[in-house]
C-alpha cells in the first residue's frame, strides 16, 4: 500500500478568522445571511448524514445509484489518471468512481479536498487500504481559493458532487467553475453532481423534514456561533424555514425569529437585534436545467458531453471538457 500523503494549506485560525468576517458582514446585512459552510462542525456533519438518510431527502441516494450505474462510461469518456475530489468529506460516494478508473486502467492518483484536516486523515488512511495501487495525495484547503495547489503530473478529473455548485449564486458559480477552466488544461475534465427543477412540494419537503432533522442542523449554525464567538442566540426561539424561490430557482433555508431578540456575540463585541417573524438566511440550494448547466459551463470555456440523470429526472451527473 501506498502511504498517502496530506498538504495542509488552510490553518485553523484562518477559519476562525473567516467565521468572525462573515458574522460582521453577514448580520448587518439586509436582508441578514451566513454562508452554509458553518453548519459543519462535528454535530452539524452528523446531523447532515443522518439527512442524507431520510425519506424525504432524494438527492444523496439518488447522485449513488447514478454513480453506480454510469461511473465505468465517465471512466471510459474522461481517461482519468487523477481524480481530484472537491469537498470530499469521508469520501464513501466516490468510491465507484475510484473502482472504475482503476478498473478502466488509467487512474492512478486521487486528489481529495476539503477544509477538514481531521475528516480527510480519516478518508485518505481508509482509501488507502481500499485502493492499495492508489497513489493518495490529500489537500487540505478551501476549494474556492486554493485550486492552484492541485497536484498536474497527468490527465485530470475534477469532481464536484453532491448538489453543492447550488449553494452559489450565478456570479459565484461563474467564478468557480472559471476558477477550475483556469488550473486544468484542454481536454481535461470536470464532473459535477447537480440537482435539477423538479415539483416544488417534492423540493421543500427535501429540505423540511417530517422529522426534523433539517431544523436542527439549520439551527446548529446558531450552536456554532454560540460556541465559537461567545454568541447567547436563543436556538429555541428560532424557526427553521425552507421555501422554493421560482425566480431564482433555488430552495432557501432560513431561520426565523419567533420574538424580539437582542443578541450579543461577545468576542466580536457586537449586538444584534432581531424583530418577530425577521429572517436570517443560511442557505441557498440552486436547481438546474441540463440547458442551464451546459450554458453556465460554456461561459467558463467547458464543453459539456454528457448528462445521466434519474427516471424522475430529480438529479443529474455532468461531464464536461475543457475545450
Amino acid at each position: 500500500m501506498n502511504a498517502p500523503t496530506l498538504d495542509v494549506y488552510l490553518k485553523p485560525n484562518e477559519m476562525a478568522e473567516a467565521l468572525r468576517a462573515d458574522v460582521r458582514t453577514g448580520l448587518v446585512a439586509k436582508p441578514k445571511c451566513l454562508p452554509p459552510k458553518w453548519f459543519y462542525d462535528a454535530r452539524g456533519s452528523e446531523l447532515f448524514e443522518q439527512i442524507t438518510t431520510l425519506p424525504e431527502y432524494y438527492p444523496t441516494r439518488t447522485e449513488h445509484q447514478l454513480l453506480e450505474r454510469y461511473s465505468s462510461e465517465i471512466a471510459e469518456l474522461t481517461q482519468t489518471e487523477i481524480l481530484v475530489e472537491l469537498g470530499s468529506g469521508s469520501s464513501e460516494k466516490t468510491k465507484r468512481l475510484l473502482s472504475a478508473g482503476v478498473e478502466h486502467g488509467t487512474l492512478h492518483t486521487y486528489v481529495p479536498q476539503d477544509v477538514s484536516i481531521s475528516a480527510l486523515e480519516g478518508a485518505t488512511e481508509h482509501i488507502a487500504e481500499v485502493f492499495p495501487g492508489l497513489t493518495v495525495h490529500g489537500v487540505v484547503s478551501d476549494f474556492t481559493e486554493s485550486l492552484h495547489h492541485l497536484p498536474g503530473d497527468g490527465r485530470r478529473t475534477v469532481v464536484f458532487l453532491g448538489g453543492t455548485l447550488g449553494n452559489m449564486v450565478a456570479d459565484e458559480r461563474s467564478e468557480f467553475l472559471s476558477g477550475i477552466a483556469d488550473v486544468l488544461s484542454t481536454g481535461e475534465h470536470l464532473v459535477l453532481g447537480v440537482g435539477l427543477v423538479t415539483d416544488a412540494d417534492v423540493l421543500v419537503r427535501a429540505y423540511d423534514d417530517s422529522a426534523g432533522v433539517t431544523a436542527a442542523f439549520n439551527k446548529n449554525v446558531l450552536r456554532v456561533l454560540n460556541d465559537s464567538l461567545g454568541a447567547d442566540f436563543p436556538i429555541d426561539e428560532f424557526r427553521h424555514v425552507a421555501l422554493w424561490d421560482a425566480e431564482n430557482a433555488w430552495i432557501e433555508m432560513r431561520l426565523e425569529a419567533t420574538r424580539d431578540l437582542d443578541v450579543q456575540i461577545a468576542d466580536l463585541d457586537m449586538s444584534v437585534s432581531f424583530a418577530a417573524g425577521e429572517q436570517l438566511r443560511t442557505e441557498i440550494s440552486a436547481k438546474f436545467t441540463i440547458d442551464g448547466i451546459r450554458a453556465e459551463l460554456a461561459n467558463a470555456g467547458f464543453e459539456m458531453q454528457r448528462s445521466w440523470t434519474d427516471l424522475d429526472e430529480r438529479f443529474a451527473l455532468i461531464s464536461a471538457v475543457l475545450s
